[in-house]
């Protein structure tokens, strides 16, 4: 075939997206991921289909526990049998029939869950895949006791995980499947909640995720805008605003346990969307709601006070070319433009976004500017944060592309997406003001 008869694949946005999620590949490979799913969630006729990513998360080397609920089988399972369990503070009161029930359902659910991952049908996504379904008795409980008067029987919580036996199973290329029970050194089986479940795994295996989906589709704002990355702190402040009985309230503090306990990633997804799991783990964006590490530096707009801070940070680079010099006079004018890095008391970063529309292609453009990093502070991520703050600022503006001029970091802007551009892909006052001598390079990134 010529150059001339080939034809332009017609729609290049899988193979970029693929392309993008290289990164997130590599960097997930033999980490560990504690995923949880509700009973609703099984019910869905939607569930093959979470199963089809699970089983693509494990065939590219991620170490899987799942970890299912079944609350609404359970309910559905007395509802025939005409009975009923009693509830107290969001917990079932589980005597010895409705253990019996539990364990006939749970029995079901995991036998159902294992004829989906046998399935290698050729021509489905799951076509080629030996995957290797590993329950047992990992989980050892004991008994909630009597609370406030209420003597919960059944209903247990989780009193240690065999972690060693999880890790070698896992080592064995195994996915480790545990169902809402627990099991006491006398024998007794004890009814457990799922999410808590789920949550004391992640923290006894160390491991690197832990992600909840369930018909929750994040943590939202006072404006009822979902929340894409929030601190511990930040859902701190947002559950003391609520009612401490609720089940959203205790799935908080789950989320918050596991945060302070070593879960860097905490993530929330809604089950109702098709492919959310994979959207959330390799797109920049995501489509729910991931709660990591608190923040340490303090990133923010700048004010006019800050403006001294900003000429000691910058004023070393721009005696080495590495900055345009800015007189105290530009930075005052320009303050609104720029972000801050503070960490007690002292400035460590700085950078400008200044938004233009390119008149000639009618792009929504922003330049990045007077990026500087303090010396002492560099690779340790500093640069990546404020990086990633000022995206995040600049799409809230509905820019659709950021682009840079400068002499000495182009491997680092192309490191962070950057693609080498020319001089006529910038807004035409920004040609005008080119200064040649510097001879800057110019890297434009879509966001």
């Amino acid at each position: 075939m010529t150059l001339e008869n080939k034809q332009p694949y017609a729609n290049m946005n899988c193979v970029n997206w693929f392309r993008n999620a290289a990164p997130y590949i590599n960097a997930f490979r033999q980490n560990i991921f504690v995923i949880y799913f509700s009973g609703d969630v099984l019910a869905d006729n939607e569930f093959p289909s979470l199963v089809h990513d699970i089983t693509l998360l494990h065939s590219l080397g991620v170490k899987l526990v799942l970890v299912h609920g079944a609350r609404s089988q359970i309910e559905a399972r007395l509802k025939q049998i005409q009975s009923t369990s009693s509830y107290a503070q969001g917990l079932r009161v589980t005597d010895a029939a409705d253990m019996q029930v539990i364990k006939e359902v749970s029995g079901y659910i995991r036998f159902d869950i294992e004829a989906l991952f046998s399935t290698s049908l050729k021509y489905t996504p799951m076509a080629g895949s030996t995957i290797n379904i590993i329950s047992g008795n990992f989980v050892i409980a004991k008994p909630l006791g009597v609370i406030d008067g209420i003597d919960y029987q059944h209903t247990g919580e989780v009193r240690n995980i065999d972690s060693r036996s999880i890790n070698q199973s896992l080592d064995e290329d195994g996915v480790v499947l545990l169902s809402p029970v627990g099991y006491s050194t006398t024998g007794e089986t004890f009814n457990l909640n799922g999410e808590d479940l789920a949550t004391q795994t992640a923290i006894s295996l160390k491991a690197d995720k832990l992600i909840f989906v369930d018909d929750s589709t994040g943590i939202y704002n006072r404006e009822n805008k979902l929340i894409n990355e929030i601190t511990v702190k930040e859902l701190e402040a947002i559950i003391d605003e609520m009612e401490p009985d609720s089940e959203t309230y205790r799935h908080y503090e789950r989320i918050i346990k596991a945060r302070k306990q070593g879960i860097n990633r905490i993530h929330i997804i809604d089950r109702n969307t098709d492919g959310a799991l994979l959207i959330e783990l390799f797109t920049n964006t995501g489509i729910g709601t991931m709660v990591s590490s608190d923040f340490l530096d303090e990133i923010r707009v700048a004010t006019v006070e800050d403006v001294n801070g900003i000429i000691e940070l910058i004023l070393p680079l721009e005696k080495k070319g590495q900055l345009v010099k800015r007189s105290r006079e530009v930075l005052e004018t320009e303050i609104d433009n720029f972000y801050v890095i503070e960490r007690d008391g002292t400035f460590i970063g700085c950078a400008a976004l200044y938004s233009v529309e390119n008149s000639e292609t009618s792009l929504h453009q922003a330049e990045l500017a007077c990026f500087a990093i303090a010396p002492e502070y560099r690779s340790q991520g500093r640069g990546d944060k404020l990086f990633e703050y000022v995206c995040k600022q600049a799409k809230k503006q509905e820019l659709e592309e950021i682009f840079i001029l400068t002499t000495q970091a182009s491997h680092w802007f192309a490191e962070q997406g950057f693609k080498k551009s020319s001089l006529d892909k910038l807004p035409e006052e920004k040609r005008q003001l080119y200064n040649y001598q510097r001879n800057s390079a110019i890297y434009i990134k879509n966001l």
